[in-house]
């Protein structure tokens, strides 16, 4: 990606739409600063006074919007079809931290009421911050726009049960939780969040058209099919199976705004544009359909992309894609891009394990030290990425399994072939008890070499 101040310093006015209440003008006009060719119009609206000619308006005058709370941007959607790209502030970063931590210094109560807010994320600040022994319970409808009052109800009537605090994305729900003496807190976008978006607002707009109609290409496999399917006793539970699945494909790549193909049995294609893609994987990051895969029908599936400056290309790359997510064992999306450069894995729990790097490796010695070592090209560029990315390369066996995600014992037999290769080198031993044996401490100059 490119840096902030290259993106904003090409000479261009844009006119971005931002829309949302009007307390939060004054963080977004400080975040604005950064980005000198971005000239704003405010619509000062909530998810109950929104409608249709107030975003048409908007969208007559503007380049690209912003929404601040998402139920805004889904009402918006379904009212209108934005002409102009429409990006929402995701409440997934450094807010969340803020509002927890409030909580935790204020009250002395562990039970959490969430809307509009992943309940996954919330989880996991919770364990990077140490706290244990929470409650959370989900307003049911949090991936979709529920109306203020249902939410405002969900709330009330948790707090009365068992006296929770509220977590709301929604300044109007916050408000009449306020006057209903109910403790709430309204998860705001900080500084930081901010500036994410308006960067990803900014690559939309006019400069970013040639690659948002790029033609996107994927390819989505269930993982061990056989297997998944052996727990149906008659042919007919198999294919009622089989419908459940198209039926979800179908509703995802509706999302995606493309078209699906059947490819036969358990495969299944989808051509989209890259500008949608980015948009509904907030930037390469969620791919819902992995976890409703595994949650509503059981199995786990693989997701190949490929961009592609022709449709050909594009299908090419998604294949490499999804051999990557099957070497990772599945339940996984990798993507190749156009230069064959792939990034990945994309999941909503591991964006913090994001990797990149270039599918192809061209110097002829490294490749027949990896044949030797029985890899492959892809394989040793991925162990290349996933260790530079540590920057970190001497290891005992134990650490490099752990970085590798596999066993000690699979770490000591690859550790093996590479010496026989000639692609590492002994530089120490690690004396860890005193009767214990020493850890020989290995250099991985292979991946040394091949970042100079």
């Amino acid at each position: 990606m490119m840096k902030m101040n290259q993106l904003a310093g090409n000479g261009t006015e844009i006119i971005i739409g931002i829309v949302g209440p009007e307390a939060l003008e004054k963080e977004i006009m400080k975040a604005l600063e950064a980005f000198p060719n971005f000239q704003p119009i405010f619509l000062h609206i909530t998810p109950s006074t929104l409608t249709s000619e107030a975003i048409s308006n908007l969208i007559d005058k503007a380049e690209v919007l912003l929404f601040t709370e998402f139920p805004t941007y889904f009402k918006a959607k379904q009212l209108v079809d934005p002409s102009i790209p429409a990006h929402y502030v995701p409440l997934m970063g450094t807010g969340l931290y803020r509002s927890l931590f409030l909580i935790n210094s204020q009250y002395d109560i562990k039970t959490l009421t969430i809307d509009t807010v992943e309940e996954k994320y919330i989880q996991r600040v919770l364990f990077e911050l140490g706290e244990e022994g929470y409650s959370l319970k989900s307003f049911p409808h949090s991936s979709q726009a529920g109306s203020i009052e249902s939410m405002v109800n969900f709330h009330s009537d948790n707090y009365q049960t068992s006296g929770s605090i509220a977590i709301t994305g929604i300044q109007e729900v916050s408000l009449k939780l306020t006057e209903l003496g109910i403790p709430n807190e309204w998860v705001i976008p900080t500084y930081q969040d901010l500036i994410v978006s308006l960067e990803r607002a900014l690559l939309a707009t006019e400069a970013r058209k040639n690659k948002e109609s790029q033609i996107v290409f994927g390819i989505i496999d269930i993982d061990k099919f056989d297997k998944a399917t052996e727990k149906y006793e008659t042919e007919h539970e198999v294919q009622m199976f089989k419908l459940k699945f198209q039926q979800m494909m179908l509703n995802y790549t509706k999302l995606l705004d493309g078209h699906l193909i059947n490819s036969g049995g358990e495969e299944f294609s989808f051509i989209t544009t890259r500008g949608i893609f980015e948009r509904e994987t907030r930037g390469y990051k969620f791919i819902p359909l992995l976890n409703s895969a595994k949650s509503e029908l059981g199995v786990t599936i693989s997701i190949g992309i490929g961009f592609g400056r022709s449709a050909a290309e594009a299908g090419s790359h998604a294949r490499l894609a999804l051999r990557q997510s099957k070497e990772l064992g599945g339940n996984v999306c990798y993507i190749v891009r156009e230069d064959q450069s792939v990034i990945g894995p994309v999941d909503i729990i591991t964006d913090t394990q994001y990797e990149k790097y270039d599918l192809s490796i061209t110097d002829a010695e490294l490749l027949q030290k990896a044949e030797k070592a029985g890899m492959s090209a892809a394989y040793m560029t991925k162990l290349m990425a996933r260790v530079a990315r540590h920057k970190k390369f001497d290891y005992t066996a134990p650490e490099l399994a752990t970085t590798l995600n596999i066993t000690t014992r699979s770490a000591h037999r690859i550790l093996l072939k590479w010496m026989d290769a000639n692609l590492v080198d002994i530089v120490g031993e690690e004396k860890i008890t005193y009767k214990g044996r020493p850890r020989r401490i290995y250099r991985l100059s292979f991946i040394i070499e091949g970042k100079e």
